[in-house]
């Protein structure tokens, strides 16, 4: 069974960085991508960043204006996002999510083909 654990969120400042980990286990498949995601109040989920299993592509949402890197351990398992210059906008909670569709692809931003989803964890930036 696979899971998927977020790590490293918590409350910073206005222009403070921060690093998100999602650790996966119960892997039964080689080849595989994961991906961030966040959701603020009252909006709806929106596409941060994905990296393929082996770390070589990656991909991350141009509204993010270069803040955000995404980048993968394959030994352990783990994605990281490392998140800096934060802004109040980026108060949400963040999803980690694997997909095995089209895995050697980092621009796969579609919440529907990621297949296993995290709990969350919230991050708040305040002003």
């Amino acid at each position: 069974q696979v899971q998927l654990v977020e790590s490293g969120g918590g409350l910073v400042q206005t222009g403070d960085s921060l690093r998100l980990s999602c650790a996966a286990s119960g892997l039964t498949f080689s080849t595989y991508a994961m991906g961030w995601f966040r959701q603020a109040p009252g909006k709806e989920r929106e596409f941060v960043a994905s990296v393929n299993w082996d770390g070589r592509n990656t991909y991350e949402s141009p509204s993010l204006l270069g803040r955000f890197t995404v980048s993968g351990d394959n030994a352990k398992n783990t994605v990281y996002l490392q998140m800096s210059s934060l802004k109040p906008d980026d108060t949400g909670l963040y999803f980690c999510a694997l997909r095995t569709f089209r895995p050697h692809m980092a621009t796969v931003p579609v919440a529907a083909h990621y297949a296993y989803w995290g709990r969350g964890i919230q991050v708040t930036v305040s002003s």
